[in-house]
């Protein structure tokens, strides 16, 4: 399952780590992709968009739909 997010907190490559770190928290098989230009992160993966979410949130980020 492909869940794409907007994380408009992120601003740098430690924001993008600290994210890609978290969502692997959750699911350490996901693939994440994450483009600090707009802010995308893209999730393939079996973890739920609600736990991505708030594993986001637990790092210090803020998502958007």
């Amino acid at each position: 399952m492909t869940i794409q997010l907007k994380v408009p907190s992120m601003v740098c490559d430690a924001c993008a780590n600290s994210v890609t770190k978290a969502i692997h928290n959750v699911d350490g098989n996901a693939d994440v992709n994450v483009d600090l230009n707009t802010k995308l992160v893209s999730i393939d993966g079996n973890a739920s968009e609600e736990d991505i979410r708030a594993a986001i949130a637990k790092a210090g980020h803020t998502t958007e739909s």
